[in-house]
């Protein structure tokens, strides 16, 4: 279990807290070398200084994950560094709430250039290097709940997680002959530092998902591990939704 990502090396992006960060914990423990990735600088740094201190591979890669000329310079610096690129997961994200009929222009175009644009381009020129190395590779995409179910101002945000699941299953014609994996996870309701400022949000959650409360971090990141595993070689195209239950039931947090 300890090694069983150990030489592969990894990029995850909006990793300097929650969810992200998790997944890096948890790849750095199994061996992996993780390139992480926030847009706050000081973030990216102390989350890769808690991996390095909990004896994991990891440096801080800070800077915006929606520019492809960055996204590109990430990419080639894990091959510099650790001599490949494995897997890639586009966990960066932004929401930008807002009702339907007063939402701008400005926020809706954030809202696809970061969600949309950032994880198309990781996923592009991530492919293009596993291709190039010739030992096939994984891609993970992070949607949400909000592409399955309607969810009141987030009709930008949940757009977006509803292509991204479709972007999973058109790259399978894609990469797939090039041994390259390409998923999507989707978290429900999930205790983060964002979550945690609203008093009300776990027992709001709790409520209303069957299961009686909301995800932690770890729980959307060991789904997220399974992925990008050897042992999820042979899944491809496929969007693992994680929440309880809600997407089953759906009632409104509201």
């Amino acid at each position: 279990m300890a090694d069983k990502f150990k030489n592969k090396t990894a990029i995850v992006t909006g990793a300097g807290q929650g969810i992200g960060l998790e997944i890096c914990r948890q790849l750095a423990a199994q061996g992996a070398h993780v390139i992480l990735n926030d847009i706050e600088v000081s973030l990216a740094e102390d989350a890769a200084r808690l991996i390095q201190k909990e004896n994991g591979s990891c440096i801080a890669y800070p800077g915006d994950c929606s520019d492809v000329e960055f996204i590109q310079n990430m990419v080639n610096e894990a091959v510099r560094l650790f001599g490949s690129l494995d897997i890639a997961i586009a966990n960066a994200g932004i929401t930008l709430f807002g009702d339907f009929l007063d939402y701008n222009q400005e926020d809706f175009y954030k809202v696809m250039h970061v969600n949309l644009g950032g994880s198309f381009f990781l996923a592009q020129l991530s492919s293009r290097q596993m291709k190039e190395q010739g030992a096939g590779g994984r891609i993970l995409f992070m949607s949400s709940v909000t592409g399955h179910q309607a969810h009141k101002n987030l009709a930008a945000y949940g757009m977006t997680k509803a292509a991204l699941e479709m972007l999973a299953k058109n790259l399978v014609v894609e990469v797939s002959p090039y041994h390259i994996t390409v998923n999507a996870i989707a978290p429900g309701a999930t205790a983060t530092e964002r979550t945690k400022s609203d008093p009300e949000y776990e027992n709001t959650w709790s409520r209303i998902t069957p299961i009686g409360k909301s995800a932690s971090v770890q729980d959307i990141a060991h789904a997220a591990l399974f992925l990008v595993s050897p042992e999820a070689g042979h899944i491809t195209g496929q969007a693992l939704v994680i929440d309880g239950g809600w997407t089953s039931v759906s009632p409104s947090p509201y």
